[in-house]
């Protein structure tokens, strides 16, 4: 059997994790693989990690743009691909070989790049020679992924792929995959929609996390739209919500059931979300139109200014100074100009996708480098 070896950051419940479960699922119908993953913090010093994340957590919500501008300045901005990372490596890279030789996997899986630019430390000086592929979970790469020596990068748009051949990496490593989603979600499940208003769903995350409760209050619906309210594990939101006995409002708890996910992404007509990189992802395979009300500093401001860029999102801009923004998605939604150049810009993005399978890419690896390991003896 071939093992695996997943290497997310954090054990938040973020989207490096969410596109590992993904793939691993996938993977384990067939009985073939092994897989595992592994937070190389929590590996190499246990409760630290616990610190480390809650303390994250904080910094986004307490000090946003010294987080945004210290994010930036350190690996968005800067585009010196030789820059070191020295304390990463001090307190982290010997922890990284130590953990390879205690799994000994066939296949390393980068979802986060602090994994993936310790491995690529690793394989410039010849120390591992186990094939390491990065899957990017946002709609841009950061300068601490390591590019030059893995083995294969899976991206989510063509312009991403372009950036890294521009890096020196070679056209045939990488696959235009999107940012991969769970299998659960590409089933089509056929859904009633025979009500006369719009359905549309408002999310924030796992953590219910952002300006929910601001913009909930914000609406002012009147019957032409009916929201459901997807609050993630913050119960005090979803607790407030069903106390104010809004008509046209539901709130629900975390959906853990990824059946009951896909069933509610297939009953609606538009999404409000957060530029999270993996619900995005979900909703362009969806072709569901995506309304932005907020965005966390960092990853998600750059996430989004690209997403407008290629045209996938519609950005409530000043829905806080906005008397009755709803008026604003109700004419998106009704509009054929606005509909046909969200689906022409879709289709754009849908076409350059690879046609690859994920899993039957890595077992048609896994198969190629036994056979070479084989003919080696």
């Amino acid at each position: 059997m071939k093992r695996i070896l997943f290497m997310p950051f954090l054990q938040i419940p973020s989207g490096h994790h969410q596109v590992a479960n993904g793939i691993i699922d996938s993977l384990q119908i067939n009985n073939q693989f092994e897989c595992e993953k592994i937070d190389i913090l929590s590996y190499s010093y246990g409760k630290v990690e616990v610190i480390v994340s809650n303390f994250y957590i904080k910094w986004i919500h307490l000090f946003p743009t010294i987080y945004s501008w210290l994010y930036r300045k350190t690996v968005y901005k800067n585009k010196n691909d030789t820059k070191r990372f020295y304390l990463y490596e001090w307190l982290l890279l010997s922890q990284v070989e130590k953990l390879i030789k205690e799994k000994n996997p066939h296949l390393i899986i980068c979802t986060h790049a602090l994994p993936s630019y310790l491995l690529n430390l690793l394989k410039e000086k010849s120390e591992i020679p186990i094939p390491v592929i990065n899957i990017y979970t946002d709609y841009f790469i950061n300068h601490l992924w390591g590019v030059k020596f893995i083995d294969y990068h899976f991206v989510p748009t063509n312009e991403i792929k372009e950036a890294l051949i521009e890096r020196g990496v070679k056209p045939d490593s990488i696959l235009v995959t999107g940012i991969p989603i769970h299998p659960h979600f590409k089933e089509n499940i056929e859904v009633d929609k025979s009500n006369n208003e719009f359905s549309v769903l408002i999310c924030g995350g796992n953590l219910g996390a952002g300006l929910m409760k601001t913009f909930v209050k914000k609406l002012r619906p009147e019957g032409k739209i009916r929201y459901t309210v997807l609050c993630g594990e913050n119960y005090k939101l979803l607790n407030w919500i069903q106390q104010q006995n809004y008509p046209f409002i539901q709130a629900l708890p975390y959906i853990s059931s990824k059946e009951k996910m896909n069933k509610l992404y297939n009953s609606v007509d538009a999404i409000i979300t957060k530029p999270g990189g993996v619900t995005i992802s979900e909703c362009l395979y969806k072709k569901i139109p995506i309304f932005i009300y907020h965005e966390l500093p960092g990853q998600e401001e750059i996430n989004l200014q690209n997403l407008k860029k290629w045209g996938l999102v519609y950005h409530l801009e000043n829905w806080k100074k906005t008397p009755n923004f709803e008026e604003k998605i109700i004419q998106i939604l009704s509009s054929e100009r606005h509909q046909k150049q969200f689906k022409r810009h879709l289709d754009n993005y849908h076409q350059n996708l690879c046609s690859n399978n994920i899993s039957d890419f890595i077992n048609n690896l896994l198969s190629m480098n036994s056979r070479e390991m084989t003919s080696s003896y």
